[in-house]
């Protein structure tokens, strides 16, 4: 397993965290069967998970005909939108020429 830098990184902040008994015993029975600190495995064991949801909502896959929609829908140009138009150029409260 590659050093993931807040492993790595000094602990200045502390985390409570409460637990159920059963939940520690087998919180300690997991650091113990990976020759890790009661810690250092709920630690890596957070920031893993952290990460895997962190990239579910960064990454996303599609198939290629949805790919091809999607590429479509980039590249397509931007269609009006009155409503917003105007209110982008209606002169903001903090101009100078805004009429109050």
């Amino acid at each position: 397993m590659a050093t993931q830098p807040a492993l790595t990184e000094r602990r200045t902040e502390k985390l409570d965290v409460r637990v159920s008994p059963s939940a520690k015993a087998k919180l300690q029975a997991a650091a113990s069967a990976a020759h890790r600190s009661m810690s250092d495995f709920v630690m890596e064991s957070a920031l893993s998970r952290a990460e895997e949801t962190l990239a579910n909502r960064r990454i996303f896959g599609l198939d290629a005909e949805k790919w091809a929609a999607f590429q479509a829908a980039l590249e397509a140009p931007a269609r009006p939108l009155p409503r917003l138009q105007a209110l982008l150029d209606e002169p903001g409260f903090f101009d100078s020429s805004a009429k109050r």
